[in-house]
């Protein structure tokens, strides 16, 4: 018996009809990923997207291209990621001042820090760290508060890389905790900060521990505490805040990869999967090690578990400190 060519057609047509949605599942990535860093050219995040951008891509096996969007604290390229559509092929790469820092500080973001963008995973960590001049007789916490309580040095000045920055949320936090009063001085920029407390404009600084580490070996600066929950493993000799007696002074800058909120299940498993292979790769860990950042892989789901955790900490230090920028 002969079978029709139209019935062998309906067929294949059926055949291919039922394979489809896998195919098309399994496609992604299909085309090249954007990945935006909202901060300009040069920088350790713009340096640090661009190595994980690389990898990324060997992992997913698509070309991952970086767009910078600088601006406005980060709110202009993150404020474009959360417009863009959920469908994975648009990410953002940033440091906690988009995510818990900006809407402590802010009130008119183009963005929703929890329900604008849905966490990949977290990439490294850093912490920051309080940075004395040597000649200021000055060695550890509790000989700084005694020098900042002394009303002969009224009310001395510290310095950070900006108002309303991670390094002046940290010296805030540790001025309530310890009760001090001291004049905050925001400079542009980390190096005009160093600059000035190496040469003794100012006799305190509070700045990344990536800074801090090449003065410090020089003997050109002498580091107190560092802000992160433990120690850092590029300043091992130097104790937290916490050791110190100020459990409240726990926080560290940390980069995390993110999207628009509402991937397909399918396509943030796949995503989560590919950054922890960049993250837990040898030259990945290497670069972020060059730019003062510890690797520390973290999934989505505590991604957003540590953006939950630090919005009302930043809100409540901004609000007592008066730290506002709109």
């Amino acid at each position: 018996m002969k079978t029709s060519f139209l019935a062998v057609s309906l067929a294949f047509a059926s055949a291919m009809g039922a394979v489809a949605p896998a195919t098309a599942q399994d496609a992604y990535p299909s085309r090249p990923l954007t990945l935006v860093v909202p901060f300009p050219p040069g920088g350790a995040t713009d340096v640090l997207g661009r190595v994980v951008a690389q990898k990324l891509g060997q992992e997913l096996g698509r070309t991952v291209v970086v767009e910078n969007r600088a601006g406005a604290g980060t709110a202009i390229g993150a404020g474009y990621v959360a417009k863009a559509a959920p469908d994975g092929y648009t990410l953002l790469v940033s440091s906690g001042t988009t995510f818990t820092v900006n809407p402590a500080i802010q009130s008119n973001l183009p963005y929703d820090p929890v329900k604008s963008f849905e966490p990949i995973g977290i990439v490294g960590r850093t912490g920051l760290a309080l940075l004395a001049n040597p000649k200021v007789p000055v060695k550890d916490l509790k000989e700084f508060a005694a020098y900042a309580n002394d009303p002969a040095n009224n009310q001395p000045p510290y310095g950070s890389f900006g108002s309303g920055t991670t390094a002046h949320f940290v010296g805030e936090a540790f001025m309530a905790a310890a009760k001090l009063k001291m004049t905050h001085v925001p400079y542009k920029g980390s190096s005009p900060a160093m600059t000035d407390l190496i040469g003794g404009q100012i006799p305190f600084s509070v700045d990344t521990v990536a800074a801090a580490l090449p003065q410090s070996k020089q003997g050109k600066v002498r580091v107190l505490a560092v802000s992160s929950p433990k120690r850092s493993a590029f300043l091992p000799d130097v104790p937290t805040f916490a050791e110190q007696g100020y459990p409240s002074v726990a926080m560290d800058t940390w980069l995390m990869v993110a999207a628009p909120r509402g991937l397909p299940a399918d396509v943030k498993a796949r995503l989560e999967q590919a950054l922890k292979a960049t993250v837990e790769s040898p030259e990945v860990v290497k670069s972020l090690e060059a730019q003062g950042f510890e690797a520390a892989y973290a999934s989505a789901a505590e991604g957003e578990a540590l953006i939950q955790q630090e919005l009302p900490v930043m809100r409540e230090v901004a609000k007592r400190a008066n730290i506002k920028i709109d």
